[in-house]
């Protein structure tokens, strides 16, 4: 066991020491997670759900403190991290209804009775990224919880006070102590056991591409079922019959959200070439005008980035020579503090290319609506995106051919807990939240009984 300094990415601080479990330890986990999933799936739906409520219940009362938390552990402005608590408790709420929902079905056939029913998988793996802490580990283990499941998550070893949190709340709540447990640990060490764990039937990961084609892999080897959440390049396209004063206006809170560390972030703004220089004289008071500062002051509107790799990962992007066209302003002294940046590169550049994760964003010009869709589609990317245009027609054809999995007309909403979220192409496989999730946590099992003839 290693011990982990957690840091205060707005002052540098440390915040607390956080031992880092080893395989034996995953594997203990999982050992006592088997028994208690056993238990679990045999208690009546009506307490299954019940028992998330109260979870629920004891997450609102404890909003304030967990948002407290991630301001101090991630960053997050106060007012974001209010939401993402509250979100936590909305996700348990929702799922709470899903025990006594998971009916199967009856399925007419000669000869007898065919019924099916969603067996529970039995332990789930959960790793979870750095950059929305709480609310993606609630995505995961909320609907595989009401499925019947177990629950063993590794939350991103820079970003784990939360989760850790969460685990402390649901035994507050009555869940038992081993059916939802927080391991945290190395990706290498904890994430790895995961996936090549025979008793963790599935493995939810958020994050890299990179790191999700790796798990994917190495799960196929044991059939083992994946859930994907990966990167993206989303883009914002902004049509010329749009209202192009609220399009420049919102564009910053599209990218710059969560100081870009958002893989929904719309890092690439496509602007029709006839008002390009319109939106861009619109768009530099908006980006001066986000409010980057102490993450506790209830105006902020951006915090730092999570880390100093991070941010001399996020710098690497624009070098002394970049083509910047404007910034905003950022803190100066400690923390890992960086500026709203607009980039106006060449389209094959590699800002426009690859994945910054950071308030970088580059903005180019397209001719036309084929242009558009096939500048939009230029990426091996494919998780969200906005349109903005005025004319239905237009929204409606530019929005089914786009190659993504979540895409916004006139806004910038990507997630919402009752409607399905993923990516195309390379930005993941599967789908979470919506009313369906649960269903992706289970097995159908399929029986036949014989009816006798009269």
């Amino acid at each position: 066991m290693t011990a982990f300094e957690v840091i205060n990415p707005a002052t540098e601080e440390v915040l607390q020491v956080v031992d880092l479990l080893d395989e034996a330890a995953v594997d203990d986990a999982v050992e006592k997670a088997k028994v208690a999933q056993r238990e679990w799936a045999r208690q009546a739906p009506a307490d299954r759900a019940a028992a998330l409520r109260s979870f629920a219940a004891v997450v609102d009362a404890h909003v304030d403190e967990l948002a407290a938390l991630e301001v101090a552990n991630s960053g997050h402005p106060i007012s974001s991290a209010e939401w993402e608590a509250g979100h936590v408790r909305d996700v348990l709420n929702f799922y709470a209804a899903a025990p006594e929902r998971l009916s199967g079905k009856q399925i007419p056939v000669a000869g007898g009775l065919d019924v099916t029913f969603n067996e529970p998988l039995g332990v789930i793996g959960i790793i979870t990224p750095w950059n929305f802490p709480m609310t993606i580990a609630a995505w995961g283990f909320a609907p595989a919880l009401a499925a019947g499941n177990a629950v063993v998550l590794k939350p991103a070893e820079w970003t784990p006070l939360t989760t850790l949190r969460l685990k402390e709340l649901a035994v507050e709540a009555g869940l038992p102590a081993d059916l939802f447990q927080v391991l945290p640990g190395k990706g290498s060490v904890v994430g790895e056991r995961f996936v090549t764990h025979p008793d963790v039937r599935k493995v939810v990961f958020t994050g890299s591409t990179a790191v999700g084609k790796q798990v994917m892999a190495k799960a196929a080897a044991h059939v083992k079922r994946v859930t994907l959440e990966l990167g993206g390049k989303s883009a914002n396209i902004v049509f010329d019959d749009c209202d192009l004063e609220r399009a420049a206006a919102t564009a910053p809170y599209g990218v710059f959200d969560n100081a870009g560390q958002d893989c929904c972030a719309r890092s690439r703004i496509l602007v029709q070439r006839n008002v390009y220089d319109r939106f861009m004289e619109l768009f530099e008071p908006a980006v001066k005008g986000v409010v980057v500062g102490d993450p506790r002051a209830k105006d902020t509107e951006m915090g730092p980035l999570v880390s100093k790799p991070h941010w001399e990962k996020v710098k690497s992007y624009v070098p002394d020579d970049a083509p910047v066209a404007f910034r905003g302003s950022a803190p100066t002294g400690a923390g890992y503090w960086f500026p709203p940046t607009v980039l106006t590169p060449s389209r094959t550049d590699r800002a426009v290319r690859e994945e910054i994760f950071g308030p970088v964003v580059t903005v180019l010009p397209f001719e036309d609506e084929a242009d558009a869709i096939a500048l939009a589609n230029d990426t091996p990317y494919g998780l969200s995106g906005s349109i903005w245009t005025d004319n239905l027609s237009r929204a409606l054809r530019v929005s089914r051919a786009i190659e993504s999995g979540n895409l916004s007309v006139n806004s910038h909403s990507s997630v919402r807990y009752h409607t399905p979220f993923g990516g195309f192409k390379q930005s993941g496989l599967g789908r979470e939240l919506g009313p369906d999730a649960p269903l992706s946590f289970t097995e159908t099992k399929n029986v036949f009984i014989a009816v006798q003839e009269a």
